[in-house]
């Protein structure tokens, strides 16, 4: 658990981590300094409880504090905690849980539920924590991991060889826990999604994901292009591009880096035919003489997403082989 400045959060924290179901777990608390009684207060639960281990000599900043917690943990199982949120009593038994059930060889995650001291929760994190929660349910993490991160920062187990081979903390990549998620995937763990809020997330207005410049544009095309080219592309197939929008025309310039894609296409009249970018745009019924294509989805819009879903369903295509959204 990386710790700055959360003085004022993190008595709520530590008891509900001291209040979790199963007793044998272990707090590794790194103070990346802060300027705040963080440490104090940190100190002061570690002299009561022997389970929290707390470290001050970390490099600043949150990679290599989170690297420097990792090398002093000793449990076989990895779990991570920011110090302003609140776990709910049963998150580390329903995950323990699930990982004994599982065999090994996964991740265990599920939903989120976001909570506020002073504001109303936005209305953006209130569908991405009913987005997650879905995603859970229904195990679709495959499907839907190009859309937005289904393995969440602070909602995750995963034995500690497996995050070893993955990388753990190592890339000096943001965001780092949608690049995490990535990594899981890539290493082939199977990605185990429970049904259950697991992590209650404090929205504050000093929150690093609201005022660090790498989450500004929060659509992370350029780490979804790097992946998918790494992890789905399949250069025998046509690859095209579903929207002509300011989302389209920002994803196609990420796309151009790696390939020109074959077809580009949008359900707007006004659009079809014009060229962008050099490109030609075409109808999407296009997609009906491709043999096995790789689509990218680039319409945010909800209507529109499942109306596409449902014409590409309709010619036989499947999600997470044939098409995938990208917001």
């Amino acid at each position: 658990m990386p710790v700055k400045d959360t003085a004022k959060y993190l008595p709520a924290c530590l008891d509900s981590i001291l209040g979790q179901s199963i007793l044998n777990w272990e707090l590794i608390a790194v103070n990346d300094h802060s300027r705040d009684d963080s440490l104090e207060i940190l100190s002061s639960y570690a002299q009561k409880d022997e389970r929290i281990r707390l470290f001050n000599d970390a490099e600043p900043s949150l990679l290599p504090t989170l690297r420097h917690g990792f090398s002093k943990a000793t449990g076989a199982l990895i779990h991570r905690m920011d110090s302003d949120d609140i776990m709910p009593s049963d998150k580390l038994e329903l995950m323990l849980d699930a990982w004994n059930k599982s065999g090994g060889n996964c991740v265990i995650t599920g939903g989120t539920k976001h909570f506020s001291d002073s504001e109303t929760v936005g209305d953006g994190f209130k569908r991405y924590d009913a987005w997650l929660c879905s995603v859970a349910q229904l195990n679709s993490h495959a499907e839907e991991m190009y859309r937005e991160c289904v393995i969440p920062s602070n909602c995750w187990m995963v034995h500690r060889k497996d995050f070893i081979g993955v990388g753990g903390f190592n890339r000096d990549v943001f965001p780092e826990d949608y690049d995490l998620c990535f990594r899981f995937y890539k290493g082939g763990l199977k990605i185990v999604g429970l049904d259950s809020v697991l992590h209650y997330w404090r929205d504050r207005p000093d929150r690093i994901s609201r005022n660090w410049e790498c989450y500004r544009d929060n659509r992370f095309f350029e780490l979804k292009t790097h992946y998918f080219f790494e992890l789905e592309r399949d250069r025998t197939k046509p690859l095209v591009l579903w929207g002509a929008g300011k989302n389209g025309k920002d994803l196609m310039k990420h796309l151009l880096k790696y390939e020109v894609p074959s077809n580009w296409v949008c359900d707007n009249k006004d659009k079809i035919g014009k060229d962008i970018y050099g490109i030609r745009m075409d109808s999407y019924t296009r997609i009906e003489q491709l043999d096995d294509p790789q689509i990218i989805i680039a319409v945010a819009a909800p209507k529109g997403q499942l109306e596409i879903k449902k014409f590409l369903n309709g010619l036989k295509l499947k999600p997470g082989q044939n098409y995938w959204f990208f917001s």
